[in-house]
């Protein structure tokens, strides 16, 4: 002889408290934003800096430039998905902007540890180490490249 039993119902007192906890919450964070108040934390000073271009080459490469001397760093091949996402991410920006491709990016590592990446040309930027330390070592060794003769 089998016998089911029902579930026991839920306290009720518990189940509003939580209930007024998601509620308020959610009303807290909308408030935020429709305000304007800004949440970000300001930027470290950098510890160091490079301003850089990338260039789409006929042969699929990206070409990764000395924007202040116009010369070629290195030509990145292969697949490097974290770096041309991130660069076709910045790329659709500026075309929604009708920015060409010659503005440079700025690379900045900063005293806080953080990395960023920022076109110049549309303000647009990516907190690097937020995609995790393997994806932003990609860009933090471009800015110790030396130049290529």
């Amino acid at each position: 002889m089998s016998t089911s039993h029902a579930p026991a119902p839920l306290p009720r007192v518990p189940m509003l408290a939580l209930a007024a906890l998601v509620l308020i919450s959610l009303i807290s964070v909308a408030v935020v934003r429709w305000s304007g108040m800004s949440v970000h934390t300001p930027d470290a000073p950098p510890v160091a800096t490079r301003m850089l271009r990338f260039e789409d080459r006929p042969d699929g490469s990206i070409a990764v430039i000395d924007a202040a001397d116009g010369r070629l760093l290195e030509r990145v091949q292969g697949e490097q998905g974290f770096l041309r996402g991130s660069l076709r991410a910045l790329a659709r920006e500026r075309r929604m902007r009708e920015v060409g491709a010659l503005p440079p990016f700025e690379l900045a590592a900063r005293a806080d540890g953080r990395l960023t990446l920022m076109d110049t040309a549309t303000g647009a930027r990516l907190d690097l180490e937020s995609f995790g330390p393997t994806n932003a070592a990609v860009f933090a060794r471009l800015l110790t490249l030396h130049k290529n003769p």
